[in-house]
């Protein structure tokens, strides 16, 4: 497993570069100088004197050369748009915010998602199931930002202008009360994704041979379905959770920017309306290293769950 682990962190390397490439390469490509987008009114001469202070007037391998090279030491630039505070501040600074909700969001979504889809896989096709169902389409359906506005009028305006009670606060992040309404928003989504999937799942290991071999010899039905079943049906589920956290936890725009989250969404937003070509760069970085991560702790947790599945490509550790 040790072997495994260390080829894969050495596989970050091209596949970091690779994104960075990519994004450096759009970002090029596209048209207009970042000192004139947003409606910015430069002199022809001062946008190159500008570019020229920040390198843009060199070749392109040579930019994105200096460019990994500073992103090695830690150095993501200076954000153009928002100049002259640092990429790396403005990370350090929002990151945690975002990856705190994202966190929230997964806990919410994988807590409600397991819930619903094992109650809709055990009684298929009752009462129970059918509920699961629309709920989940209901929440897959529902953009975040249509549900974050949905939950501000209902439990910021609307029942307390009934009852007099307030509950929740209109924005921010101080204190926890603050977090509930855009964890909800933020998670609903993957909740349905995360029931549906279980469902799925659930449904094709119940009807496995050794299941019923298992109720066959007649074990109790929540031992059947705890021991045999969840256990197994849980790792199409687990695939899901790597790439779920690495979106949730680095921002959302629409949420943060509904229940006033000072995360790092909003930046990434902002950024590409303005070309800022270190901020766009830094966050998408961010998001690579970060998936790349969870995925290798799910394909670790694939072998703690289920010794059977070897991760050194079926050798054995």
């Amino acid at each position: 497993m040790i072997r495994y682990i260390g080829i894969r962190i050495l596989w970050f390397i091209p596949t970091v570069l690779s994104i960075a490439a990519v994004v450096f390469i759009i970002m090029q490509a596209t048209p207009g100088s970042p000192f004139t987008s947003g409606g910015a009114n430069m002199r022809p001469e001062d946008v190159a004197r500008m570019e020229e202070q920040y390198g843009l007037d060199r070749p392109m391998i040579v930019q994105f050369g200096s460019y990994v090279w500073n992103a090695a030491r830690g150095d993501f630039g200076e954000s153009y748009a928002r100049r002259p505070q640092k990429v790396g501040n403005i990370v350090a600074r929002t990151f945690p915010v975002s990856f705190h909700l994202g966190v929230m969001g997964l806990t919410f979504a994988a807590i409600g998602g397991l819930t619903l889809g094992i109650l809709a896989a055990v009684n298929q096709n009752g009462i129970t199931d059918y509920f699961s169902v629309t709920l989940a389409i209901l929440f897959f359906s529902v953009p975040n930002f249509v549900l974050g506005i949905l939950l501000l009028l209902l439990f910021v305006f609307w029942i307390p202008g009934w009852t007099g009670i307030s509950f929740f606060n209109l924005g921010g992040w101080d204190s926890p009360k603050d977090w509930v309404l855009p964890t909800i928003a933020l998670g609903a989504g993957p909740l349905a994704i995360i029931a549906r999937y279980t469902r799925s799942s659930m449904i094709d290991v119940i009807r496995s041979d050794y299941v019923r071999t298992a109720r066959a010899k007649g074990l109790a039905e929540q031992k059947v379905i705890l021991k045999h079943v969840l256990k197994n049906a849980l790792i199409p589920v687990i695939t899901l959770l790597g790439p779920l956290l690495a979106a949730l936890a680095t921002g959302s725009f629409f949420v943060e920017q509904i229940f006033a989250v000072p995360g790092m969404g909003k930046f990434f937003v902002t950024s590409m309306q303005a070309k800022d070509q270190p901020m766009i760069l830094g966050v998408v970085l961010i998001y690579g290293v970060f998936l790349a991560i969870m995925n290798l702790f799910v394909d670790v947790l694939y072998g703690i769950i289920d010794p059977r599945i070897r991760l050194s490509g079926g050798r054995g550790d």
